[in-house]
């Protein structure tokens, strides 16, 4: 089986291009999706992209990843500060995942400087726009090997 990376955006994220263009950038979703599996490719992994509002849907479909993804690169949006249903089903199906953020939370409101992933994720990305999501892409794939060494706080 090929190896496999699951893309998740959270709530809000199917606006980019058009929300807050000053904080989020210009690129969309489609965009993002398109340039991390050509990526992969390049990669010789794969990436399927789900995104969602609501956060049963993102529990669900990381429920369903169990068995069948390497990783997990996530940008959870507002679940970020607010979800320990997702915390605890990344943790559930013990995939190694990579926290993704667009902004640099930690210069932003005071409920944005916590995350309920960040201690679990085996990295974290923020403040680096879009192209965050390829860093945390070609993380995830060189490391994918090594999801039982890498270090869990």
């Amino acid at each position: 089986m090929a190896r496999r990376i699951l893309l998740i955006n959270g709530p809000n994220l199917s606006l980019l291009g058009t929300r807050e263009p000053h904080i989020y950038g210009s690129t969309t979703l489609d965009d993002v999706v398109a340039q991390a599996q050509a990526q992969a490719q390049q990669l010789g992994v794969a990436v399927e992209a789900f995104q969602s509002n609501h956060e049963g849907a993102i529990v669900d479909r990381i429920h369903a990843a169990r068995g069948q993804v390497d990783a997990v690169v996530i940008n959870p949006g507002a679940y970020t500060h607010t979800s320990i249903a997702i915390r605890d089903a990344l943790l559930g199906v013990e995939l190694p995942f990579v926290e993704v953020h667009l902004s640099n939370v930690h210069t932003r409101e005071d409920f944005r400087k916590h995350s309920y992933l960040s201690d679990k994720a085996q990295a974290v990305v923020c403040g680096l726009g879009v192209f965050g999501y390829t860093v945390g892409i070609e993380f995830a794939a060189k490391h994918m090997k090594l999801k039982t060494e890498l270090p869990r706080s």
